[in-house]
């Protein structure tokens, strides 16, 4: 049995890591079996949404109740998250892609290398321009950083231009993106970035 390409999706509560798990699974579904792992601490609300945003079949998608601090449970003890991904494999063979969505942290979040292959931190505009200058492992070290609802910023008073440059000083050679996941604007940079970084062909979005 084949072991899936396993990309993580962290980020700060609301900042639009379900959005984006959603958006990836509609894109790249046709193409590559796929299943979801979501954390909560205290619900399977992230799990529920995708399930009925049909973003995959329900039998798809498992929601983990962390019980505790998101951090440890994809990090220091990501035994809960390897359990279930173990049984998605078990139940979908071959199964190509497992995205694991953590549970709403702070900027420190990160996954155990033992969990994932990739990394992607979700922030948004509304937070504010200076969250990418506040660094934290999410925004230095995160294989691409996510910047999430763009159309916000003129409502906000974001600079859109402030955030490129703090996250070019920041990240260094690290990619990172804009995106507005409402209209699909910057999706597909990210979808590419997951197929390199797969080894698999580049999937074309449909509209």
């Amino acid at each position: 049995m084949a072991t899936p390409f396993r990309v993580g999706v962290a980020g700060p509560v609301g900042s639009g890591k379900t959005a984006l798990v959603d958006s990836l699974c509609k894109a790249l579904r046709d193409c590559y079996s796929i299943a979801v792992v979501t954390n909560d601490i205290y619900t399977q609300e992230d799990a529920q949404f995708l399930v009925r945003s049909q973003a995959l079949s329900p039998d798809r998608i498992v929601g983990v109740e962390t019980g505790g601090c998101p951090h440890t449970a994809i990090r220091e003890d990501a035994s809960m998250n390897l359990v279930a991904i173990e049984d998605l494999e078990a139940r979908f063979d071959p199964l190509d892609l497992v995205f694991v969505e953590s549970g709403g942290d702070n900027l420190a979040s990160t996954f155990s290398p033992e969990l994932v292959d990739l990394t992607l931190y979700v922030i948004d505009v509304a937070a504010g321009d200076k969250i990418p200058r506040k660094g934290g492992p999410g925004i230095t070290k995160s294989d691409f950083l996510v910047i999430n609802k763009i159309d916000l910023a003129p409502m906000v008073g974001a600079s859109l231009e402030v955030m490129e440059r703090d996250a070019l000083r920041m990240r260094g050679d690290r990619p990172f993106g804009f995106t507005n996941l409402k209209t699909q604007a910057g999706l597909a940079t990210i979808i590419d970035f997951i197929s390199y970084h797969a080894a698999a062909e580049p999937v074309a979005l449909v509209p």
